[in-house]
């Protein structure tokens, strides 16, 4: 395979938006249809012509010969909030090719929020106290237009977020003031070019909420084209009903449903994504759904008391009172303090964890799923995070796509750019096309593979050749760029983009 080479380079500070041509590359457009050969021709911000290959001049020629191009991939479930923030360079996601994220999952978001102390679990999962300097919507698309992240940033609002602006105790039930005041805080962050809301009912902090809660909520959506995402109640043997909920919830809003990763967790339920994939399909002839995942057959958070199991191995990546715990089972911790699981786990909290629950069947059914899109759901503050964080995309090209043949590769790339970018409404993304944003992936499809494991988290992937984020590349040849040119995505009718 040859690589890309980039001939004109910059020095100032200035996002450069030259007009270049991707020469002879296999074009993958992201819509799901085969791919052809063709040249690609990028002109400031967009793509300006698509030709046969050979056809297209510029002083800027960069080889694609051998190399796929694909739109730059759009992680759907991110928890990204503050890092794109901190860390605007956002290497872990840029290395795979991923030039979106979407934030604000699981109910829990950056904005809007006012702490007036240590975030509650799990939004500590986004950062400490001091990260949440957000009180408004407005004020975090401000803070990332003013940081331009490497990536693009589209975010949503969480749930949990909202009741810990309005209520002083999570763990109960909203009453209709502070149900009035989330709703009337959620319409001022749409209003302002949010996505829509995430809920993380399986968490001890909105567990407590009411369907009639989240509903209340849900049907502030519609009037702005808003969506909702949840990770649901439960994902374990009561799953179906938790479904039930979010559709139910979904269809009261007159909203799109999206389930975040959905799974089956727990040894007792491996095999049942037949049922779910089958319910979900039967509801996506009554109203609109989807839904995401990753890659893996282990899931990642922060510890908790519920999924503490003798069925599967939990891993422990941190932990606030017993530091030197992390990097260790569970088990083995236990077993050295001469106690239960569940002791060992209350000694650890707060804590994260690495839950090795899924069964490798179920990942692949659902990710086969026609409605599924690829979201990472790693975390950036984990010191020992889940590989997914660094290795999610490639992962499903090289050993999903490539070596399983569990889908072709413009399925692959499908899931990962032109569905994501349709179900959640991001205008002129995820497809490349004349007039489209360019947001572009070259890679060598023989050899891109992830190198991140469970041992060793933190590895960039192989085969990702150079990356371009709006026009401008941002990643190439296992290095970053001099230029970031990421920007805050609004919801689509906010803005033309």
């Amino acid at each position: 395979m040859t690589a890309a080479r980039q001939v004109v380079k910059t020095a100032d500070e200035t996002p450069a938006r030259l007009t270049q041509v991707i020469r002879d590359v296999l074009l993958v457009d992201g819509t799901g249809k085969a791919g052809y050969r063709a040249d690609v021709m990028i002109q400031g911000e967009k793509v300006a012509a698509i030709a046969p290959p050979n056809s297209l001049v510029s002083d800027d020629v960069i080889d694609g010969r051998g190399l796929v191009l694909a739109p730059g991939f759009i992680d759907v479930h991110t928890h990204d909030d503050t890092n794109v923030i901190r860390d605007p360079d956002m290497l872990c996601k840029i290395s795979q090719g991923i030039t979106t994220v979407i934030v604000g999952n699981c109910g829990i978001s950056a904005s809007p929020v006012t702490l007036a102390a240590a975030p509650p679990d799990p939004m500590n999962l986004l950062g400490e106290q001091a990260d949440f300097q957000y009180p408004q919507f407005a004020d975090y698309v401000t803070a990332v237009q003013k940081a331009q992240p490497r990536v693009n940033v589209a975010a949503l609002v969480g749930h949990t977020a909202l009741r810990n602006n309005h209520m002083t105790d999570l763990y109960q039930t909203a009453n209709q003031q502070q149900i009035d005041a989330m709703r009337q805080q959620l319409r001022q962050a749409m209003a302002q070019g949010a996505l829509g809301l995430s809920s993380g009912l399986a968490y001890a902090s909105a567990n407590q909420a009411s369907t009639d809660e989240v509903k209340a909520l849900v049907s502030e959506l519609a009037e702005f084209n808003g969506i909702y995402t949840t990770h649901m109640r439960t994902e374990f043997d009561e799953i179906l009903a938790a479904m039930e909920e979010a559709f139910s919830t979904a269809e009261h809003g007159k909203v799109p449903l999206i389930i975040s990763h959905l799974k089956c967790a727990g040894a007792a339920n491996w095999g049942r994504t037949v049922e779910t994939l089958a319910y979900l399909e039967h509801q996506a002839s009554q109203q609109k759904v989807a839904c995401d995942c990753y890659p893996y057959s282990a899931s990642s958070s922060t510890l908790d008391l519920k999924q503490v199991t003798t069925d599967f191995d939990i891993f422990i990546t941190w932990s606030d009172p017993e530091p030197h715990q992390a990097g260790r089972l569970l088990a083995e911790i236990a077993n050295d303090w001469q106690v239960d699981l569940l002791t060992a786990a209350k000694r650890l909290q707060p804590a994260g964890a690495v839950y090795h629950g899924l069964h490798p069947d179920d990942v692949k059914r659902v990710l086969s799923y026609p409605r599924t899109m690829v979201g990472s759901d790693g975390l950036p503050n984990d010191p020992h995070p889940h590989p997914r964080l660094w290795g999610a995309f490639p992962r499903v090209l090289g050993h999903y796509c490539r070596e399983q043949n569990l889908f072709d590769l413009p399925t692959a790339i499908h899931k990962m750019t032109g569905l994501s970018a349709q179900e959640f409404g991001l205008n002129q993304r995820g497809v490349i096309e004349v007039g489209h944003f360019a947001d572009l992936v070259l890679f060598d499809a023989d050899t891109i593979a992830d190198q991140a494991t469970f041992a060793e988290p933190i590895q960039a992937a192989h085969g990702v050749v150079q990356v371009w984020v709006n026009g401008v590349c941002a990643y190439q040849n296992k290095q970053l760029t001099a230029q970031r040119a990421g920007r805050f995505l609004p919801r689509a009718d906010v803005s033309s983009q």
